[in-house]
């Protein structure tokens, strides 16, 4: 008889998918933070120049010239 209990309680566990969903959103969001943790300081460089162009137009009223250009 406990076997059969036990078998029943075990079918009803590996069937059971209450908090699939959260799993599934803790592994995108791990995933997420691995791919901008990669992304970001490559992106980190063109946002700092952005910005310092923007302060250099604001501070001397003209655009940073590149070098050579």
């Amino acid at each position: 008889m406990t076997k059969l209990i036990d078998a029943s309680l075990r079918l009803k566990i590996w069937k059971d998918t209450h908090g699939q969903d959260l799993t599934e959103y803790a592994l995108m969001a791990g995933f997420l933070v691995a791919c901008s943790g990669f992304t970001l300081p490559q992106v980190a460089t063109s946002i700092s120049t952005v910005f310092t162009n923007v302060v250099t137009m604001l501070v001397t009223g003209r655009p940073e010239t590149a070098p050579g250009g």
